[in-house]
């Protein structure tokens, strides 16, 4: 007989106290140990002893009581693939457990929501899991390295997620480069790819481009020019070799285009604007004409509280 439990004496009345009402079953991780399935359903008995906790074993739970993480790297999911994946868990079920961490009132996707979708779309009700906790920074680490080692990150994803780990943890780019196992050269090139124009991005995340194509674009500084270079890419069915000479010539005829004299007074006219806005607000200021009648202006500041004190600065105007 199974040592008498005290997870629902130790915690409150129901056994679903700390997993849930809605929690199916715990088993050992080491299906060759001669150990009982424990189940916990609303009227069934307690078994499991006082040091018994879920953090690290494998359980079964309902799959209504699982969420996607909100934090998660990868956002496009390829429906065909989860189909196929959702077809092989009908006939064999989930093989491999999710890793979730407990929220207040369900279970957050750590690793895994592919085979959680696939298993909504094969009309699974119950699914395994292992239980673990994160801080915030270690869950999107963990989302992150998954996804890059089974390769479903876009490369538009993966510079994304880069990013958010220096933005929001601090965390250099060697550091990045440590925890998902890949050398700096690589995080800097994927970091540079979100310079490119925002509809470029979006054919890449499309995959209407290869990052070869993407990392030649980069060239071109003009985001008008990088988009209409990317139809010609998709239209022309162009390889990246063919985008690397177009580029190329792109940039040359740039450079040997002449500056027009009243251009070169312009030019004098803009910078003295831009010190003037320089010494109004107090920080760089940077005019990007693109004709003599339209452009725009770029307000740099280096702190939260500096920006704070710019938009001040600008209502007050009002």
């Amino acid at each position: 007989m199974a040592k008498k439990s005290a997870l629902g004496r130790g915690l409150g009345k129901g056994r679903g106290a700390l997993f849930g009402e809605d929690v199916v079953s715990i088993q050992p991780r080491n299906q060759s140990e001669n150990v009982s399935r424990e189940t916990y359903n609303k009227d069934g008995a307690d078994s499991v002893s006082d040091e018994t906790n879920e953090a690290g074993r494998e359980l079964t739970l309902k799959i209504s009581m699982i969420e996607p993480n909100r934090e998660q790297p990868r956002k496009n999911f390829n429906q065909e693939q989860i189909q196929e994946l959702a077809d092989s868990i009908k006939k064999y079920g989930v093989l491999q457990p999710l890793l979730v961490q407990k929220k207040d009132d369900y279970y957050e996707i750590i690793a895994g929501e592919r085979r959680w979708r696939a298993a909504k779309e094969a009309g699974v009700k119950e699914i395994p899991v292992v239980i673990r906790e994160y801080s915030k920074q270690q869950a999107m680490e963990i989302a992150l390295i998954e996804n890059i080692q089974r390769t479903d990150l876009n490369p538009v994803e993966e510079a994304q997620a880069y990013q958010r780990l220096m933005q929001e943890f601090d965390l250099t780019q060697e550091e990045i480069a440590e925890r998902v196992s890949k050398n700096r050269a690589t995080i800097t090139n994927s970091l540079r790819l979100l310079k490119l124009d925002k509809r470029v991005l979006e054919m890449l995340m499309q995959e209407q481009l290869t990052s070869g194509h993407a990392r030649a674009l980069l060239s071109l500084d003009n985001e008008e020019v990088q988009y209409q270079t990317a139809i010609r890419i998709i239209d022309g069915k162009l390889s990246v070799r063919e985008v690397e000479k177009l580029v190329k010539t792109l940039s040359k005829s740039k450079k040997e285009k002449k500056e027009k004299p009243e251009e070169k007074d312009l030019s004098f006219v803009y910078k003295d604007l831009e010190e003037r806005m320089k010494r109004a607000i107090g920080t760089k200021v940077t005019i990007n004409r693109r004709d003599n009648s339209k452009g725009k202006v770029e307000i740099d500041y280096y702190s939260q509280a500096e920006l704070e004190r710019i938009v001040e600065l600008l209502e007050s105007l009002q």
